[in-house]
């Protein structure tokens, strides 16, 4: 505040003072030592220095009455509480010796305008009065009695009624000390720099009431306020550190009007009750909104709905929840760390009507406290309260208990004392009683040592205040609890700095030790992730992971990696599992089955063959051509075992090679048998003459240029694409990702196998072709209709197999279906072969030997005009016995 206007404000404001004092005239002028009485609606005590005190001894008038009923506790027991500490200090021989605290006290009635208009009082010595203008009626100058100087204020009480009061109290320079007052705006020290206080801010109190919400799991709560600074600015503290330290959201602020209309405590409930998760609410409220509130929440039936918890103002009192035990059950209740002064107790429980005259309230008191009356006149006929006997005693007659604030009203004046004791000795050294230099006392230099005071308090704590005026935070937390029908208030916890708190202690509503909740939206269950109201972070909506995401933290879900898939409830993922088939695998036993019986049927066959060498019927088919077939039906047979065996390296190469080469070393073979009778019989249409290239060698090495074209193309693709197995993850990446699996197989796509297998389409359909253009050959010559059907069985059974392997690509069995098909096609393709090619040879081998003899040699000339003519007009060679023409056909062309 600049110079200019703290002296307009100081000069409007002693304009004021100086009306008001001059229609105020002493009632008594002479003022006899230590003894107080009736002084304007105050007590005023003689001493060398006075002390001025604020108490609500009455409550707030209604119907524009100043004033209302007496408050026993909250006015009676702390305005004696300072009463009793000042004659403590006075009686004490080594706090201010031989100097006397006077006071001058006043009363509140609980409201700040009353308050300030009372506080007059405090400066009114601090203004000089012209009374040149005023003359007796005789002419004479008046008389006047000074008031007495104050030098410092404890109080007050409400923070509303603090604030108004040092407002005018640093104008000036009076320090004052509260014991009750504890809104946050009161450690301003720019603006109010004469103040300071006994008991904690309400920031300490805000943040001790965050971690109590957040310690019974509460995130969603109301705050209801009593209009004025203590409510206002508590709330506001409230809202400033749950907002800073996170998870607490406040659903509604609610106001309690200074002057609340009829109804309107009706309404707050209703108000309330519109958030009803919201069931905690934060009460920073005067007692008597406390219970009016209350009242209000029973008259709705919302009996064990709210848990109120309480700011200081309601602590451990019994008045706010007095016959509303019910409603108020679990309340939480939160009050600067106290302890009990005994002395007081004694004290207290000692006055009486004829020793405690210095107080003018006590005999008001004494009749709310006994109910009865001091006058008769003021008793009525047929009422049931009693005229007072002055023998009844506090304690013994009507119940007591010590008000909560009574140790910091002691501690407010002993503070006061110990620094005008200090003062006095550093500015008094060695003189009795007051010097010059403390008479005046200097408002500026008492608040230096009041903010450097340092004792221990009437209950052994220390006394002390930062350079703000604040005291530190010590707190006891009380809980409201019904236990066998007896309602108590129970210290359930402590917060200094950081929170003790016994909730197992704790019983809540209906005598349940189950916690109540209070929040907006219960919890995600696992896997599921928040999504947020719009400006209520504590409000949102459970939104699942679903497919393959998981929940990454409690606002984001993100998509497993490519080989991984969410566990059951989405949490993290895990390794999607790799298979494979396996050898006991329905799958697979069929095809091992077939290849196993095929191949000891080709082993069996080659054995008979081998040692049946020289026999005609192994001559007349071709032993070289034969044992080459043989080779890649054995080939085909074992590339079932290749195909189910584990990928790697090795297995993948080997595929690679052999499932088209075993396939491309039959058909090459049979396409040089259907090639050469092709040509044999085409050739002997238009002469005699045995066409070129097809003697044995001949037959072989057209054989093996067929199946190096196979080798040459495996080799090419094995430059260009190393082979290598691999993990597939998208084959069987189903919608539930439960049922997916990463497939590990060769790197062998649907496109490579057709490219692999082609080239044995290729001569499969061109041995096919081959087979058609042979089949007018009579059947007793050489192996065309054999070779023939063969053929025809191949070709249906890889055009099954195209649809069901290109058909099941979808399926969650695709690798099972198509590495069976595959097998399997190709194993029935070798077996149609050894089926058809050499089992009867075999049987006739075995079985019948007298049909595999020699037969008598013509020249191949004869031979192919015998089957030439034979084509043409008959088949008369069929009735040649042993299949002659045969034979020796076959036999012929082995030779050449």
């Amino acid at each position: 505040m600049s110079g200019g206007y703290f002296c307009m404000e100081r000069l409007s404001f002693c304009l004021l003072l100086s009306a008001w004092s001059w229609g105020w005239a002493p009632g008594v002028a002479a003022k006899p030592k230590g003894q107080g009485y009736p002084h304007m609606n105050s007590i005023r005590i003689d001493g060398d220095i006075t002390l001025g005190g604020l108490f609500p001894v009455h409550g707030r008038g209604a119907e524009g009455k100043a004033c209302g009923e007496l408050k026993k506790e909250k006015g009676i027991h702390r305005l004696e509480a300072m009463l009793f500490a000042l004659d403590r200090i006075n009686n004490d021989p080594d706090l201010l010796p031989n100097i006397t605290l006077g006071a001058r006290i006043l009363d509140t009635c609980s409201r700040d305008t009353h308050a300030l208009e009372q506080s007059l009082t405090f400066v009114q010595a601090l203004i000089e009065k012209d009374s040149t203008e005023v003359r007796c009626v005789n002419g004479g100058p008046p008389i006047i009695t000074k008031p007495e100087r104050v030098v410092g204020v404890i109080g007050a009480s409400g923070s509303s009624v603090s604030i108004m009061v040092a407002n005018i109290l640093r104008l000036f320079k009076i320090p004052q000390i509260s014991y009750a007052s504890t809104a946050p705006d009161l450690s301003d020290n720019s603006r109010y720099d004469f103040f300071s206080r006994v008991v904690p801010s309400d920031t300490y109190q805000a943040q001790a009431m965050v971690d109590i919400v957040k310690a019974l799991k509460w995130n969603y709560v109301s705050t209801l306020a009593s209009e004025g600074s203590y409510g206002e600015s508590g709330v506001e503290a409230f809202i400033q550190k749950s907002r800073e330290d996170g998870g607490v959201c406040v659903a509604q602020s609610v106001k309690i009007p200074r002057e609340p209309k009829p109804g309107e405590f009706d309404k707050i409930i209703r108000r309330l009750l519109e958030t009803s998760h919201a069931r905690a609410v934060i009460i920073f409220a005067n007692e008597d909104d406390i219970r009016r509130v209350l009242e209000a929440a029973k008259r709705a039936n919302q009996t064990g709905h709210f848990i109120w918890m309480g700011s200081d103002s309601w602590g451990s009192k019994i008045s706010p929840v007095l016959h509303l035990e019910e409603v108020a059950e679990g309340s939480v209740t939160i009050l600067p760390k106290r302890v009990s002064v005994k002395g007081f107790d004694r004290y207290f429980s000692s006055r009486t009507l004829d020793n405690n005259r210095r107080n003018i309230w006590f005999a008001e008191f004494w009749e709310e406290n006994f109910h009865c009356k001091l006058s008769r006149h003021a008793l009525k006929k047929g009422s049931s309260i009693k005229k007072c006997t002055n023998r009844e005693r506090i304690g013994q007659d009507s119940s007591y208990e010590q008000e909560g604030k009574v140790q910091f009203v002691i501690d407010a004046v002993y503070a006061m004392g110990h620094a005008l004791h200090n003062m006095h000795k550093n500015l008094c050294p060695g003189k009795v009683g007051l010097c010059p230099r403390m008479d005046p006392v200097d408002g500026v230099e008492l608040l230096k040592y009041i903010r450097n005071v340092n004792f221990s308090g009437i209950a052994g704590t220390p006394v002390t205040f930062n350079e703000n005026g604040d005291a530190p935070g010590r707190y006891d937390i009380y809980q409201y609890q019904i236990r066998n029908s007896t309602p108590e208030y129970k210290v359930i916890g402590q917060w200094t700095d950081h929170l003790h708190l016994k909730v197992e202690s704790m019983l809540w509503p209906g005598g349940g030790s189950q916690l109540p909740s209070s929040i907006c939206s219960l919890p995600c269950k696992p896997g599921e992730r928040k999504k947020l109201v719009k400006g209520i972070p504590c409000c949102w909506h459970c939104e699942r992971c679903d497919g393959y995401q998981y929940q990454l933290d409690e606002f984001h879900c993100k998509r497993c990696h490519f080989n991984e898939r969410p566990n059951e409830n989405h949490t993290s993922c895990t390794p999607i599992p790799i298979i494979k088939l396996e050898w006991s695998s329905p799958w697979a036993v069929v095809p091992v089955f077939i290849a196993i019986v095929g191949i000891i049927a080709t082993l069996f066959v080659v054995v008979t063959f081998v040692r049946y060498n020289d026999t005609p019927i192994v001559k007349a088919s071709g032993r070289e051509l034969s044992y080459v077939l043989l080779t890649g039906i054995f080939l085909c047979y074992a590339t079932t075992f290749l195909m189910i065996a584990e990928p790697d390296l090795s297995t993948c190469s080997l595929r690679r090679i052999f499932l088209g080469l075993g396939m491309s070393i039959s058909y090459a073979a049979l396409l040089t048998k259907t090639n050469r009778i092709y040509r044999i019989f085409e050739q002997g249409k238009k002469s005699v003459s045995a066409p070129r290239f097809i003697s044995p060698a001949s037959q072989l090495v057209i054989t093996f240029s067929l199946i190096s074209l196979q080798l040459v193309g495996v080799c090419i693709w094995f430059i260009v694409d190393p082979s290598h197995s691999v993990i597939d993850y998208e084959d069987q990446r189903t919608t539930n990702p439960h049922f997916a699996r990463g497939i590990l197989k060769c790197d062998i796509s649907d496109l490579s196998l057709i490219c692999l297998l082609g080239y044995s389409m290729l001569l499969m359909v061109t041995c096919t072709v081959y087979a058609i253009k042979t089949r007018g050959v009579p059947e007793t010559f050489n192996e065309a209709k054999p070779i023939g059907f063969t053929m025809y069985t191949t070709c249906i059974v890889w055009l099954a197999f195209i649809p069901i392997f290109f058909g099941t690509s979808q399926s969650a069995e695709k690798m099972y279906i198509q590495t069976t098909t595959l097998t399997i096609s190709v194993s029935l393709s070798a077996s149609v072969s050894l089926g058809m090619l050499y089992m009867p040879k075999v049987y006739i081998i075995l079985f019948h030997p007298e049909q595999n003899v020699p037969k008598r040699k013509r020249s191949l000339k004869a031979v192919v005009t015998a089957a030439t003519m034979s084509n043409k007009f008959s088949q008369k060679g069929g009735f040649r016995p042993n299949g002659e023409a045969k034979s020796e056909l076959c036999e012929n062309l082995e030779t050449q």
